[in-house]
């Protein structure tokens, strides 16, 4: 389980890429593509090794005025 503390990043070789051709995002990696909603992409945008979880978590509650306690368990759910 990430910890509250952890400052998440992609993993090296890991990126986002816009889908022009179908719309959305995928998460691009060696080998492997995931069609990602826009909840991961927000919570991704914000995985630069500088933030923790609550500061990320924070800041989607502060931009999207949703209950905090959900958006944790999405950003957990997606990151670990």
């Amino acid at each position: 389980m990430i910890a509250a503390t952890s400052q998440p990043r992609l993993a090296r070789g890991v990126r986002l890429q816009a889908d022009r051709v179908r719309g959305g995002f995928n998460l691009l990696a060696p080998e492997h593509v995931l069609r990602v909603n826009a909840s991961s992409v927000a919570i991704l945008d914000l995985c630069d090794s500088q933030r923790s979880l609550d500061d990320i978590v924070d800041q989607l509650a502060a931009d999207y005025a949703i209950d905090r306690s959900r958006i944790e368990r999405d950003a957990r759910a997606l990151l670990d």
